[in-house]
């Protein structure tokens, strides 16, 4: 993990320790470590649809115990831990009912958004049941929405996020690439409309970590930890298009929230 104010945190359990042995009072580097807070915001990726175990209390929001923002909370400890991360979350619903929590002692925010504004769930159900040609043309109506509309509504999140939150380190996390070209899929959608749907989702991952850098935020590519691990791959982190369950369909299993959000997310808390 990079040096953050994690690390800071860490480096005061240590002067705590250190000042109890040479007989200071080691309250106040305690004190800070308690403090430390984190707010998880976000959508589905964020919330951990598809990983199951899903916290009952949630409700739809559908907040998974295998969650990255959780799995990093089990393991460093802050002093707090709002996770108000739903599925199906548009930036709208992120300012409207997760931000909470954030105040002037959050000190570290994650989150993913942007993907329901830009009408992922549509492509897919466009690219599944409809002809290739008209995959292709729902995509094309998903770019333009990027380059016209989400940026400004990126904007509003995070400059909402910053006045709540004004001294947090803020990561916000983007989307993997769905699918394995060349892969083991031999049925289902064809190698154009899947490199298209990759195509998609770099087209949002730029546009989102160029908002995030203009704002000072920190942009977490999960794109290289799911290499290997997309849909048609032999080892896959992400659900296909499932009948059964259809909302869990193209979200992170539970191997994806742990080996391709939480590396990312660690590396650039």
């Amino acid at each position: 993990m990079k040096l953050s104010r994690l690390a800071a945190l860490a480096s005061s359990f240590a002067l705590a320790a250190a000042a109890a042995l040479l007989g200071a009072a080691p309250a106040s580097a305690a004190q800070q470590a308690a403090s430390f807070g984190y707010v998880a915001l976000g959508d589905s990726y964020s919330s951990g649809v598809g990983a199951g175990s899903y916290d009952s209390a949630s409700g739809n929001c559908k907040r998974s115990t295998k969650a990255y923002p959780v799995l990093w909370a089990a393991a460093h400890s802050p002093g707090s831990f709002s996770f108000t991360a739903c599925s199906g979350a548009r930036t709208g619903d992120v300012l409207s009912g997760q931000m909470g929590p954030l105040n002037a002692d959050t000190d570290l925010v994650s989150i993913t958004i942007g993907g329901n504004d830009a009408g992922f769930s549509d492509v897919m159900t466009t690219c599944v049941l409809q002809s290739e040609s008209s995959c292709l043309s729902r995509i094309n109506q998903a770019k333009a929405y990027v380059d016209s509309t989400l940026p400004g509504k990126l904007d509003q999140v995070y400059s909402a996020i910053r006045a709540k939150a004004p001294a947090a380190h803020v990561v916000v996390l983007g989307y993997p690439r769905f699918y394995k070209l060349a892969g083991t899929c031999t049925t289902g959608l064809s190698e154009t409309e899947r490199g298209a749907i990759n195509g998609a989702a770099d087209y949002l991952n730029t546009a989102t970590a160029k908002r995030a850098a203009d704002h000072g935020f920190t942009f977490a590519s999960v794109v290289g930890s799911f290499t290997g691990h997309e849909i048609c791959s032999s080892s896959a982190w992400l659900h296909s298009v499932n009948w059964l369950n259809i909302g869990e369909s193209y979200h992170p299993t539970a191997a994806g929230q742990s080996g391709g959000y939480l590396p990312p997310f660690n590396s650039a808390a």
